[in-house]
């Protein structure tokens, strides 16, 4: 089993970066792994609820454990979300299309977490959990 699937097999993700706006590439993600049975946990500072689940302000504010954190930010701004995802312990850590940063690429490797950067969780997700 290679990573991508491996990832897809773990059940409760934070989208970080979410938004309440159905044209955002966050807010339909999360929308098509919420209709396929994953549990969804928005982080967004500015929202409390997001797709009818509760919305946090941080990955810290979670108060049970985070599978996989799914971001949605820029590079520039991904280093200290990763960061983030180490502290909380998450498994896995998803980079979406175009966001990549190899410095915390690496120190989530080294903390043990599962990578996936630059690429999209919902179009994996629809290719192998229909074959």
């Amino acid at each position: 089993m290679d990573v991508i699937d491996r990832v897809l097999a773990m059940r409760t993700i934070a989208v970080v970066g979410c938004s309440p706006r159905p044209e955002r590439p966050s807010h339909y993600v999360a929308e098509y792994l919420l209709q396929r049975g994953y549990k969804i946990i928005p982080v967004n500072p500015a929202h409390s609820e997001i797709l009818g689940q509760k919305c946090y302000a941080s990955l810290s504010d979670i108060p049970e454990p985070v599978d996989v954190v799914d971001v949605f930010r820029r590079s520039s701004e991904a280093l200290p979300v990763i960061q983030e995802a180490i502290r909380i312990k998450a498994k896995a850590l998803w980079l979406q299309d175009g966001v990549s940063h190899p410095e915390g690429e690496e120190a989530a490797r080294r903390s043990g977490m599962l990578v996936v950067s630059d690429d999209c969780l919902m179009r994996q997700a629809a290719r192998r959990l229909q074959a």
